[in-house]
């Protein structure tokens, strides 16, 4: 049976942000062995209809649609990441080990999880909808829901991240929060002493 250190649900921009991050990090000690895996279903993402104009970073008027296209590219990079296609998470189950994902078509389990799709009030997932609450950064006219937590923590072993975890729906606020959620892992597998992952031309 393979058991992913964490399993990220959500092929948006928080959750390829928060998978890029982690893989980024495959140099150091702790990060051996680790395996990442990321439901990449893309569908609902909000990006698919998105404009690009004025986020950091990017050319304007890139398309959201490519974006998608893009991360799938750039998380084909590392080793460490496996991407799964085609497949609809519907429930998150907690055991004493690990935690248990049904997808429409597989089972998969992991030691840590990451629920990063939209804030849809459409949202489904068995075992994770007593956390639901009204997205306190959104107008109530739009029906937006949030997972509770605290800085990005639902329970322990659950983060969320981007506009579920209660963001603004920035593209720029949303890779942060995914990032964010990465390096507190990181820090987690790092025995709890503070860490990131980034590159210097210094280097």
């Amino acid at each position: 049976m393979v058991v992913f250190d964490v399993l990220i649900i959500g092929g948006g921009v928080a959750g390829v942000s928060c998978a890029q991050v982690l893989a980024s990090a495959y140099k150091k000690s702790f990060m051996h062995n680790k395996t990442i895996g990321i439901v990449m279903h893309q569908k609902a993402s909000m990006l698919q209809e998105a404009l690009f104009n004025n986020a950091y970073g990017i050319k304007p008027g890139t398309l959201g649609s490519e974006l998608l296209a893009q991360s799938k590219e750039v998380l084909n990079a590392y080793d460490q990441v496996v991407q799964i296609e085609d497949e609809k998470v519907i429930s998150v189950l907690k055991t004493d080990d690990y935690f248990i994902v049904k997808t429409n078509k597989n089972e998969y389990f992991s030691r840590l999880v990451v629920v990063a799709t939209n804030s849809s009030a459409t949202f489904t997932i068995d075992g994770l909808k007593e956390y639901i609450e009204p997205h306190k950064k959104s107008l109530a006219s739009k029906n937006r829901i949030q997972l509770k937590n605290n800085d990005h923590l639902v329970i322990d072993g659950i983060y969320v991240a981007g506009t579920l975890a209660g963001h603004r729906s920035q593209l720029a606020i949303a890779a942060g929060s995914g990032a964010a959620v990465a390096t507190d892992i990181l820090t987690l597998w790092n025995d709890g002493v503070e860490t990131h992952s980034h590159d210097s031309i210094k280097k």
